[in-house]
């Protein structure tokens, strides 16, 4: 996986003086709608090349990020909502959005409305697919809006501040491995937990 990011990588972290908050916008929307790039790869060298560097600021990265992910997800909404069920199955495959990941952003929608919406946003896997069941279903879009803006922009901030504090590390910055692999490992296991008790257990249940 390292490997498969680390050219988009190489590329960002080289393009952000010159791209500033519009790169990280468009990369956000990417993220927020089918393309599978974590925002966990954009928004944290951003914000740490900003503290460091003060060519951005680190609030403009996460009001930025949080920018790119309502776009994004305003286009998953009006897409769904325009095309319905039936023509985003059918399509769906063709931007890595399958029948099954749509069944389980749709249960996840049944069960938890639209604070879901809200949560999502701090979710993996399904923070890019809510827009699909809550434009079928033809949420409020205000309502839709605004909780996507409150999760995106309280998870752009989470992910700055994670970024701020790798970079200022100086066991990580030296590439202390235990340290790194203590800070990846409680990453994935916060998200993972996150994901296993509001995600994957809520779609089996409803299976």
């Amino acid at each position: 996986m390292h490997h498969l990011y680390q050219p988009i990588i190489d590329w960002y972290t080289a393009s952000l003086q010159t791209g500033g908050y519009p790169l990280i916008v468009l990369l956000m929307v990417l993220e927020s709608t089918a393309f599978p790039l974590p925002s966990e790869l954009v928004i944290p060298p951003a914000a740490y090349l900003a503290y460091s560097q003060g060519h951005l600021s680190v609030a403009g990265v996460v009001v930025a990020g949080a920018i790119g992910s309502w776009i994004g997800a305003t286009i998953m909404y009006w897409l769904s909502r325009w095309a319905g069920r039936p023509l985003v199955l059918k399509f769906g495959r063709a931007v890595m959005i399958s029948p099954e990941k749509v069944a389980q952003a749709e249960r996840w929608s049944e069960r938890f409305g639209s604070f879901g919406v809200f949560f999502s946003r701090m979710l993996p896997v399904i923070r890019h697919l809510i827009g699909i069941p809550s434009g079928i279903v033809r949420l409020n879009f205000f309502k839709y809006s605004v909780f996507t803006a409150a999760g995106s922009l309280i998870w752009c901030g989470v992910l700055a501040a994670g970024g701020v504090y790798a970079g200022s590390n100086t066991a990580i910055q030296n590439g202390d491995v235990k340290t790194i692999s203590l800070a990846l490992a409680a990453a994935a296991a916060v998200l993972g937990g996150l994901y296993y008790f509001f995600v994957f257990r809520v779609v089996r249940e409803e299976t």
